[in-house]
């Protein structure tokens, strides 16, 4: 690990400072992506600029607006644990494809997509399967909830599970659309998103990271689905005991703000760090084609971030209760999107 940034005790103008000439770090590898804080914002500026910016208060709920979607961190935190038993999710093995099936046997009932493709990796050639099951609703666009499902290759000859590292969204998202299923949405289409190769093959880079997201992202630019999604919400590492969601600098802006006034209103300010933490994920792609994202993560696994891409990613080190807090976010988010 090259670079690791952590919570500090440091007041909050102390803690900008420092997080403006810290590198920046990838979520898988928390290698330096060689952009700062600063550059990260400038980045967001730009890509963004396709679309008018709107106002994080715009999308403050009324008294008129529907109450928020109800989940269940339980049932959640209980799919994670049965996605794990299934092992290793890396490419090419027969976790992966397990996965892969489980996914899509607690998708029945919604309309799937798979956008199932080839691409040569730094470790070289692998079959890659960005799951889609997409739920229409009443309104004219699309939210997009998204996790990625593989484990690190790197780790292939290990016991490493990604109990948070891939299996807490994955329990998450079907949670959501065990709802969906029975509760279709009033207002924007959602559409739950499970990417593949999300994790680097050999080393992160730019280049060896994201497989799935780039490959879907580059599709939706061109069949025009991109300018038709409203937010693209990422749900990556959410079920650690102590979670602590980060000010992820890539975001963008004003749909940050969105998330952040939705955990304020449910006082679930303590779970959202202050840092201004740059990070490589799979929303990045997206965002380059102009669609407004936002990446919910905990990037500070265990003490010092100790259980990150280890075999002490398990279970036991996640909990329903974090899972709730994500749900409960990303049900009052879903909620604020559709005032508008």
């Amino acid at each position: 690990m090259i670079s690791d940034l952590r919570r500090s005790a440091v007041p909050f103008l102390l803690a900008a400072v420092m997080a403006a000439t810290l590198p920046a770090v990838a979520c898988r590898g928390s290698h330096p992506s060689g952009t700062d804080a600063t550059a990260a914002a400038q980045s967001n500026t730009q890509s963004s600029a396709q679309r008018p910016e709107p106002r994080p208060e715009d999308f403050d709920p009324t008294p008129a607006t529907p109450a928020a979607i109800k989940l269940s961190g339980e049932k959640a935190f209980a799919t994670l644990k049965e996605f794990v038993q299934l092992g290793p999710r890396y490419l090419g093995s027969p976790g992966h494809a397990k996965a892969e099936q489980y996914i899509l046997s607690h998708l029945e009932g919604a309309q799937i997509e798979q956008d199932q493709f080839n691409v040569v990796t730094a470790a070289g050639p692998f079959a890659m399967n960005n799951i889609i099951a997409k739920f229409p609703g009443k309104k004219d666009g699309i939210i997009v909830l998204a996790g990625h499902y593989d484990t690190n290759l790197p780790l292939k000859d290990t016991t490493f599970i990604g109990a948070n590292d891939g299996g807490s969204d994955v329990g998450l998202l079907l949670e959501i659309a065990n709802h969906l299923r029975q509760h279709p949405p009033e207002g924007y289409s959602i559409w739950l998103v499970f990417t593949d190769g999300e994790e680097a093959t050999i080393t992160w880079t730019d280049a060896d990271s994201v497989y799935g997201a780039k490959h879907l992202a580059h599709r939706w630019q061109q069949d025009g689905t991109a300018s038709r999604v409203k937010a693209f919400l990422l749900l990556d590492m959410i079920g650690d005991k102590d979670l602590h969601f980060e000010h992820e600098a890539y975001s963008t802006p004003w749909l940050y703000e969105v998330v952040r006034r939705a955990g304020s209103r449910l006082h679930l300010d303590a779970h959202f760090n202050d840092r201004y933490a740059p990070i490589q994920d799979d929303h990045l792609p997206f965002r380059d084609v102009g669609i407004p994202v936002v990446d919910l993560i905990d990037l500070d696994y265990g003490f010092d971030n100790l259980y990150h891409h280890t075999t002490q990613d398990t279970p036991d080190k996640c909990s329903a209760q974090s899972l709730q807090i994500t749900a409960d976010v990303v049900a009052e988010t879903l909620r604020a999107l559709n005032t508008r």
